[in-house]
């Protein structure tokens, strides 16, 4: 090996990283993708830091404290879809989340990403912003954000004890208790109303009409590409998908429609017609004007509701992304009012800024050279496609080995179908979470898409880097050699504790 591994990277020494940072319930440790990219310098990220647990013992007990009454509670895979247990802790509550306007983000993929765009946005032009995005890195407080950093482990606590004895109340009331994550939406509704923010910026958990986030009534409803994930409780085609996270669209509110499959498109623009709704679509009344790739990310000109934007740099790979940033610069402009009561542009210098500083956590992050160790979220055949063309698009690899772990209830297939053109070899493995797909079955489907020539199985993540490291310098020794970890938010979050500590 070209550099020399950490001591601790041993099977005990793993199972301590994992379980010290995400020492609570398998339904609450979902890591999502890592940190900032990293800067050449190692200087610490604008915006968004990741947090650490708390540095007092006594702060850090107190916020585990939390976090295990939190788990005594269903967790994110465990649902019963309605509002109606949301909507009681807001009515108790005082209805916090009316206090402040939003814009609510749903679809399929892309959607912290637009948010965070949008979160920088709104900041640029000194707006208070809070940020409500799901799951988390490695602190669950990551999850409430306030003027773009996550809330502080004491503010955090202190949210929780607030609303506590309403959440109590509901409990006693309503045939199920509240689940985790409606817990942390009213923490999150309240957290804003106690800032106070200006406005809001709210990712659904999952689908829309029934998702615990919406209580609010969105002036701005965004729907990023929809595709087919959660089929087995959002619908079986990409129609009916759309469907369920179409009930964000509020009556008279703006849609802003990213690209979208014709049925989905169809169901979406219907909905809107009976909310009232003004609806732009990417494409049609904004879109990318050109984009070129260029050192560390792309260059783009945006047409946005009010007119075009030139020279924004954006410091994320892969043509996704542009479009992610058209989407939310459309969705920002239809929050000012742009399109509708304003025939103007926003102020291109504050846009290109806000664009400049923008960082997608676990999205093409590069977290290793020589060779080149990149770890991305993507988790669906939809997703691993995306990944795929911004891999070729801005890494010459001449020689590119992938590191897979999936969820038991994703499309392995599909997305070992979409990563097959670009990997020269697969090493499949498991994660940390109890959900993860069976390394043996992994590893009939990868053979079955790459051949038995092409996959190395290894049951653990830590060894199946390595083993990847291995094979990408065998005939890379010149360089162009680079490893993609992805399959899972797992995987790749598990990978990042493991490789910040290398």
């Amino acid at each position: 090996m070209s550099e020399p591994r950490d001591p601790s990277d041993t099977p005990d020494a793993f199972d301590g990283i994992v379980e010290s940072e995400t020492n609570r319930d398998p339904d609450l440790a979902v890591i999502e993708a890592g940190s900032r990219t990293l800067r050449t310098q190692g200087a610490a990220p604008q915006g968004d830091p990741v947090p650490a647990r708390p540095e007092d013992p006594e702060l850090d007990k107190a916020l585990r404290a939390v976090e295990t009454e939190l788990s005594t509670r269903w967790g994110e895979t465990k649902l019963e879809p309605s509002v109606t247990r949301i909507a009681a802790l807001m009515d108790v509550l005082g209805d916090p989340q009316r206090a402040y306007p939003s814009i609510h983000i749903t679809g399929t993929n892309g959607k912290t990403s637009t948010a965070r765009m949008i979160e920088a946005l709104l900041g640029a032009f000194e707006l208070r912003t809070g940020r409500y995005t799901s799951p988390h890195v490695q602190s669950i407080t990551e999850r409430i954000s306030l003027d773009g950093a996550p809330i502080s482990a004491e503010r955090f606590i202190e949210t929780y004890q607030d609303i506590k004895p309403y959440v109590e109340l509901v409990d006693a009331r309503e045939e199920y208790r509240l689940s985790f994550f409606e817990v942390l939406t009213g923490m999150a509704y309240a957290a804003f109303a106690d800032a106070p923010v200006d406005v809001a910026v709210v990712e659904v958990g999952m689908g829309g009409t029934w998702d615990a986030t919406n209580v609010i009534d969105g002036s701005v409803a965004v729907v990023t590409p929809i595709d087919l994930d959660h089929t087995d409780r959002l619908g079986g085609t990409t129609a009916e998908i759309a469907g369920e996270k179409s009930g964000i669209i509020k009556q008279g509110a703006t849609v802003i429609l990213a690209q979208q499959p014709v049925d989905a498109a169809q169901v979406l623009l219907k909905k809107a017609v009976e909310a009232d709704a003004t609806v732009a679509r990417e494409g049609m009344e904004f879109g990318i004007v050109s984009r070129e790739v260029a050192v560390g990310g792309q260059l783009l000109t945006l047409r946005g509701l009010g007119g075009e934007y030139d020279n924004i740099f954006l410091p994320l790979h892969g043509p996704y992304q542009a479009h992610n940033a058209v989407v939310a610069l459309a969705a920002v402009e239809a929050f000012f009012g742009i399109g509708a009561e304003h025939a103007r542009t926003l102020d291109v210098d504050t846009v290109r800024q806000a664009f400049a500083r923008v960082a997608s956590p676990g999205r093409l992050e590069i977290v290793r050279s020589s060779p080149t160790v990149i770890l991305d979220a993507a988790h669906n055949p939809h997703g691993a496609r995306a990944t795929a063309e911004g891999i070729s698009e801005a890494f010459g690899f001449s020689r590119l080995v992938g590191v897979v772990s999936t969820s038991g209830d994703k499309d392995a297939k599909g997305l070992l179908e979409a990563f097959e053109p670009i990997f020269a070899e697969v090493v499949v493995t498991a994660n940390s979470n109890p959900r993860a797909t069976d390394v043996d079955a992994l590893a009939a489907v990868a053979v079955e898409v790459f051949g038995e020539d092409r996959v190395v199985v290894e049951p653990r993540l830590p060894d199946a880097i390595e083993a990847a490291i291995t094979l990408a310098e065998e005939e890379a020794e010149y360089g162009g050699a680079g490893v993609l970890v992805t399959g899972s938010i797992f995987t790749v979050g598990d990978a990042r504790l493991l490789l910040r500590r290398g």
